[in-house]
């Protein structure tokens, strides 16, 4: 790898000394520069050995040339409509050297690629549509603007994997065209929350990432490894989006009423793996699985085993009777995720893939027989903690399946897009 490094030295080298005598050159200049070189990037293995340090003033024109590499591998990949107009432009990457939120990742000394990490509330995640942010209480940091000068390098991992240790919660929004950062953030375990809005009214897609330092770490790397991959292959209202949802929203509601951590992140871990020997009693088989698991014996008494399982047993909306314990209510009311069209979607989804016999008809009427049974007034869904973001979504799920013109618009769209 040296020999090829050291020629990627030289070219980076070559290019900064070119951008400092541009100075504050627009992004063709900065194009022109990587087009007249005619070098070849040099096609780096996988390499684990990255740095990242913060960037200062002196890297702002290698900053622009990554930025401008980057653009043009977008457009490459038909990628047309991110980062138009300039953006980002000096001025924007120059307030986050300042801010002290920009980063440059390194290799062998030479920096390779960029990133923004912002602390705080980021404006444009304000309105979010078609679904919600899996946990709004925690603090949270975004990252932003992350390019490169070579690709194929596996930076994007590591740079989030960098960004997990520095903060409790971790944003991201990308366009919906951009495969390469779309597979880097479900990889990283992101949960796709919605769509939001920019400045200028153009769409993205919005992810989240609980780290939950407050869980044992030994713990959290279990699950993580032997737990969660295992929902890859449910169907789609028990997939790992769903099941990160439920674990976000579960930590929420324990640190607002005081329940042991450790104990919530592992019920809404193992809530729906049961689904592995079927679906109709997954909750049963989910409780019966937690006690097998001999794995939880190195955290867990034999009564917060039980305890746990009882409560797994318990979550499903379908079970008439009140969750034995205040963790089976936490998990249970997590898992009434009453966000109206994500309601409606899932409901859709089901239909689709377990009746493919019915007609749009047969579907539109399985949809409102389903929504009135469980969501409408009188159906059997259950909340039971006060104050909690799903009493406000019932409500709105209860006008929105009262209004026939309505719910009927939206599964007529919902439909269309399932079966394109």
């Amino acid at each position: 790898m040296g020999s090829r490094l050291a020629g990627f030295q030289f070219f980076c080298v070559f290019l900064q000394n070119g951008l400092t005598a541009a100075g504050n050159a627009n992004a063709q200049t900065y194009s022109n520069l990587i087009d007249n070189t005619r070098y070849t990037m040099p096609a780096m293995e996988r390499h684990n050995h990255f740095d990242i340090r913060p960037s200062v003033l002196a890297d702002l024109p290698l900053i622009m040339l990554m930025v401008e590499h980057s653009r043009q591998l977008m457009r490459r990949r038909g990628n047309t409509t991110q980062w138009t107009g300039g953006y980002p432009d000096e001025a924007t990457v120059r307030r986050d050297i300042e801010g002290g939120h920009s980063y440059m990742v390194t290799l062998a000394d030479e920096a390779v690629g960029t990133f923004a990490l912002v602390p705080g509330v980021e404006p444009t995640y304000g309105v979010i549509v078609h679904g919600d942010w899996i946990d709004r209480q925690t603090p949270y940091s975004t990252v932003h603007r992350m390019a490169c000068l070579s690709n194929g390098l596996g930076m994007g991992r590591h740079i989030i994997d960098w960004c997990e240790g520095q903060a409790a919660c971790l944003r991201a929004d990308t366009h919906a065209d951009n495969a390469p950062m779309l597979r880097i953030l479900e990889q990283c375990g992101f949960t796709y929350c919605g769509i939001v809005f920019m400045d200028d009214g153009s769409e993205r897609l919005a992810y989240q990432k609980m780290m939950y330092p407050m869980v044992n770490s030994e713990l959290k790397a279990y699950v993580e490894a032997s737990v969660l991959p295992r929902y890859a292959g449910f169907d789609k209202a028990h997939n790992t989006d769903h099941v990160l949802t439920v674990m976000a929203r579960s930590m929420e509601l324990a640190q607002q009423l005081g329940a042991d951590p450790d104990m919530v992140y592992t019920i809404a871990a193992y809530h729906d793996i049961g689904v592995e020997l079927g679906r109709d009693e997954h909750h049963l088989h989910s409780g019966r699985m937690m006690r097998a698991d001999e794995a939880l014996r190195r955290w867990f008494r034999p009564e917060q085993i039980e305890l746990m399982a009882q409560a797994a047993e318990d979550h499903r909306a379908s079970n008439h009777g009140e969750p034995r314990s205040l963790y089976g209510k936490i998990v249970a009311e997590a898992d009434r995720d009453i966000e109206p069209e994500k309601i409606v979607r899932r409901t859709v989804e089901y239909g689709i893939d377990h009746y493919p016999d019915l007609d749009r008809e047969g579907h539109w009427q399985r949809t409102l027989q389903h929504l009135g049974e469980k969501y409408a007034e009188g159906g059997y869904m259950r909340l039971w903690i006060e104050g909690s973001r799903n009493a406000q979504q019932l409500a709105e799920l209860r006008c929105l399946i009262a209004d026939r013109t309505r719910l009927r618009q939206l599964f007529d769209n919902l439909y269309n897009q399932l079966n394109k």
